[in-house]
């Protein structure tokens, strides 16, 4: 018996260790619309640009309107 318990605290700190190396704190992301994009937006890369020269990391297109909206760690 006690050699079953050894084992079985052994695996269960093994499992542990193996899913904890998984878990990463991500950055909030704080998202502003985009104040220099014109018109609808239908292609990210377009939208991502435009926001780098506001500030902002990247920007992908939103919504039934399709605006462009800008992303940046907060």
């Amino acid at each position: 018996m006690g050699r079953f318990l050894r084992l079985l605290a052994t695996v269960v700190l093994m499992l542990m260790l193996i899913f904890s190396g998984e878990m990463v704190a991500e950055a909030r992301k704080c998202e502003s619309k985009s104040q220099r994009f014109k018109g609808p937006c239908f292609i990210k890369a377009n939208c991502a640009a435009v926001c780098r020269t506001e500030g902002f990391h990247s920007g992908h297109c939103r919504g039934i309107r399709r605006r462009c909206y800008c992303t940046k760690n907060c």
